[in-house]
């Protein structure tokens, strides 16, 4: 059983957004590990942002519950649409194909938890750790390592999950038109404001 230790009121918190284009295996997968936070009554909704897929991705979407927004405008554009129509104060970005550790539930929780104690002027965002394997087998430290390298140089790799309180995403002007949008987020947040989980 997974016991969340956030203050009563503070449950469904979570808004999930995920941009995706021809996209139903990798979806299903990142879906299926929600499934534990919706339980628990931590994500309050899951946010796809489509690109017009062909496949079944659209279905996908459908058939687990998920708000679905198609859109042909860039990812950034979509990523930020879905960020505005997201009814939770906090905001999960991944990437289809993400599959989060075991842990990712409590580790949010805690998180948000921590951050809604601090004062607003000093706020972070969190980088979430893919499930041990998920992207291979390396040691932990190696794992540790990859994780400090993607909130220090910005890259987004789809095994890393971005959490972000949404009143920050909206100071930072959220997703912009940008080659790689996410990598642009989390450069503009800084290093010394990105915790890893």
């Amino acid at each position: 059983m997974i016991w969340i230790n956030l203050p009563r009121g503070d449950f469904k918190v979570l808004s999930v957004i995920i941009a995706t284009h021809e996209s139903q295996g990798p979806l299903l997968r990142t879906l299926a590990i929600l499934i534990p936070g919706a339980v628990a009554g931590i994500v309050r909704e899951v946010i796809v942002a489509d690109a017009g897929s062909n496949d079944a991705t659209a279905a996908v979407a459908d058939l687990a519950g998920c708000q679905l927004l198609v859109s042909s405008a860039a990812r950034g554009a979509r990523l930020k649409a879905a960020a505005a129509s997201a009814r939770a104060p906090w905001l999960l970005f991944l990437q289809p194909g993400t599959v989060l550790d075991a842990t990712w539930i409590d580790d949010a929780a805690r998180f948000i938890a921590e951050e809604n104690a601090r004062s607003a002027g000093d706020s972070r965002a969190a980088v979430l750790r893919p499930r041990s394997g998920a992207a291979g087998r390396h040691s932990p430290l190696r794992e540790a390592l990859s994780l400090l390298w993607a909130a220090v140089d910005g890259r987004a790799r789809s095994q890393h999950g971005l959490l972000i309180a949404k009143r920050l995403y909206d100071n930072l002007g959220g997703h912009q038109p940008h080659a790689n949008p996410e990598a642009d987020l989390r450069r503009r947040l800084g290093w010394r404001r990105i915790i890893i989980l």
